[in-house]
């Protein structure tokens, strides 16, 4: 699926650049720190997190308060790809590095959908917080806890007295909306957008028509000026105007927006998954992970996670605590999520193949 080894990796990197800066932060870990189950449970646990700044503000954030309130230290573990191949070793060998993990839902029906599970259920449905989380957000292995986006991003000087885009259709519509034009060199995310382009409904997306979307991609092929392959070329591209429109995972925008770059976000018709906290299967500390989860998902430290980067908050309640125009910056506020269209997990895990095999053949072609 989508967040095997190359898709996440990039992914995550894309999201951690879109963080402010901050100066509080998360202890890391220096040195290799391995639990097995026969030793145990401990007053500390290891969360895997996408590393950078983004560790840095769970630390202000979720970390060091949850270590104060409950004498639980929290270390924080980074990985740049999303680690499901680590995560079942570290279950099928008993040598626990981690307790849990970020990942997205992918990650997570990649790892409960076999006949072994290598995740905890949490059972925390139950829970008065846990409860407040929308289903979309939530499996019974998986606490939601940020949502992140593709979408369209445009140069506004580049249309400086014309009519800019506002859909995957105006992306593909070479003649009223001339310009150069990027687009993923990957077929998750680049599939969806072509089909959206030609016109399929958000709710018919799903199963993807391969023929349609690939027939889609001719029509732009040859106006598609790069090809990009990391979040960090697509954050260049739009500082320096190398391109004026192109698809991007919304932190990469925001982050060159952030840095003073001309780029407006379009909304519309963004291609959404969540992130989500998941306990490793066996780890001798499960219930400790259990408490982290409660008390990362209070509404209001959710909230607090605005202060720090534009959050995909996944607590309703949460937006209650945000200023009216930072709230406009997550992804999953309401007017943001209205026409979005979420990732079918199922749909890639049963399809990654033979779409990855089809879509390599076709840049060649």
């Amino acid at each position: 699926m989508k967040k095997q080894a190359e898709v996440s990796d990039v992914l995550h990197a894309g999201r951690r650049r879109a963080l402010k800066t901050v100066t509080a932060g998360a202890a890391a870990v220096a040195f290799p720190f391995v639990w097995t189950p026969s030793r145990a449970a401990s007053k500390r646990i290891v969360v895997r997190d996408d590393g950078g700044i983004y560790s840095k503000a769970y630390g202000a954030v979720y970390y060091r308060p949850f270590t104060e309130k409950t004498g639980i230290q929290v270390v924080s573990a980074q990985a740049n790809a999303e680690p499901t191949a680590q995560i079942k070793s570290m279950v099928e060998t008993g040598a626990y590095t981690w307790d849990m993990a970020k990942i997205s839902q992918p990650a997570v029906l990649t790892l409960t959908a076999g006949p072994k599970q290598y995740l905890e259920k949490h059972g925390l449905g139950a829970d008065p917080t846990i409860a407040k989380i929308p289903k979309q957000y939530m499996s019974d292995y998986a606490v939601g806890t940020n949502v992140y986006t593709t979408v369209l991003a445009y140069r506004t000087d580049a249309f400086k007295g014309r009519k800019a885009p506002t859909s995957w259709a105006d992306m593909w519509n070479v003649k009223d909306f001339p310009g150069r034009r990027g687009l993923r060199k990957f077929p998750f995310d680049t599939v969806e957008e072509a089909l959206l382009a030609s016109g399929v409904p958000v709710s018919q997306v799903y199963p993807c028509n391969l023929d349609k979307a690939f027939a889609s991609l001719d029509k732009i092929a040859k106006h598609v000026d790069v090809w990009w392959t990391t979040g960090a070329q697509v954050e260049q591209m739009l500082a320096s105007g190398e391109v004026d429109m192109i698809a991007t995972w919304v932190s990469r925008a925001q982050s060159a927006i952030a840095n003073g770059a001309p780029v407006q976000i379009v909304w519309d018709q963004n291609i959404w998954s969540c992130d989500n906290w998941a306990i490793l299967k066996g780890t001798p500390n499960a219930d400790a992970c259990r408490e982290f989860i409660k008390f990362a998902s209070d509404p209001k430290r959710q909230a607090a996670l605005m202060e720090y980067f534009p959050a995909g908050l996944t607590q309703p309640e949460a937006f209650n605590y945000v200023k009216p125009e930072q709230a406009k910056s997550s992804p999953s506020f309401p007017a943001n999520m209205k026409t979005a269209l979420h990732i079918d997990p199922k749909y890639w895990l049963d399809n990654q193949s033979v779409a990855l095999e089809r879509f390599n053949r076709w840049v060649l072609s």
